[in-house]
């Protein structure tokens, strides 16, 4: 399937604008990074960092993720998001995530994703679709 090394990393970046920023406060200078929003940008860095190594006709999805929110980024700030394989289990891959803006470490925690063969995933798919189409 693909050689995955532990202690690959990959590190990506992202301005917070208002498409990743929270509005429920009503208050414009307390729009900051959504945690919804900070978790994506950590699943997509480690998706990213698989996609590199895996073979043609394989992708991976994510399975877990335990992530703490430590602090608010605003508007304007660039977040950088770090992923780090800390193991591989057969078709699992274990990830530490991490992501920080100019000042604070913004994020720790945990990630997992399952390396899938994406012809026979999308074949499940329409099988799910089919079968709720006529239940």
């Amino acid at each position: 399937m693909a050689n995955i090394p532990v202690g690959t990393r990959n590190e990506e970046k992202l301005v917070v604008t208002s498409d990743v920023a929270i509005d429920f406060m009503g208050v414009e200078g307390a729009r900051v990074l959504s945690t919804p929003n900070m978790i994506l940008g950590l699943e997509k860095t480690a998706r990213n960092l698989l996609v590199r190594l895996l073979d043609p006709g394989y992708d991976s999805v994510g399975t877990n993720v335990n992530v703490s929110h430590l602090a608010a980024t605003p508007m304007g700030m660039t977040v950088t998001f770090r992923t780090e394989v800390t193991s591989v289990e057969d078709r699992r891959v274990n990830f530490k995530v991490e992501a920080f803006d100019a000042q604070d470490q913004i994020a720790e925690g945990t990630h997992q994703r399952a390396i899938v063969n994406v012809e026979r995933f999308v074949a499940k798919m329409r099988e799910k679709i089919q079968h709720a189409r006529t239940a």
